[in-house]
This record gives structure tokens, sequence and C-alpha cells, in this order.
């Protein structure tokens, strides 16, 4: 029964920082733009990329 006495605290103090981290996120704008990033990875490249360099040994 007193182990209730410790959780009890610890696990309050743990929802606190929790509704904290999700006001900070949500200020900072971290859920502005949903959409956007699961689209971006189907997009091409608008430039090919740089072909390797030669060494003069090789």
């Amino acid at each position: 029964m007193n182990i209730l006495l410790a959780l009890i605290p610890v696990s309050l103090g743990l929802l606190v920082l929790a509704i904290l981290a999700f006001l900070w996120a949500v200020r900072r704008g971290q859920f502005d733009d949903l959409d956007t990033p699961s689209l971006d990875i189907l997009g091409d490249d608008e430039r090919p990329a740089p072909a390797p360099e030669k060494r003069d040994g090789d």
C-alpha cells in the first residue's frame, strides 16, 4: 500500500510533463502541416545526382 503513495505522484508528474510537451509542440507548429511530408517522398528529384570524381591513379 505504501508504494501507491510513491507511484501516484510520479504518474501525475509524468502526466503533467506529457501535457506540457504536447502544448510546447503545438505552440511551435509541429502539427501545422501533416499532409505534405508524406507526399514529399512520392516526388522525383529535380536534378540528377552528381557523377563521382575520377582520380589520377584509377
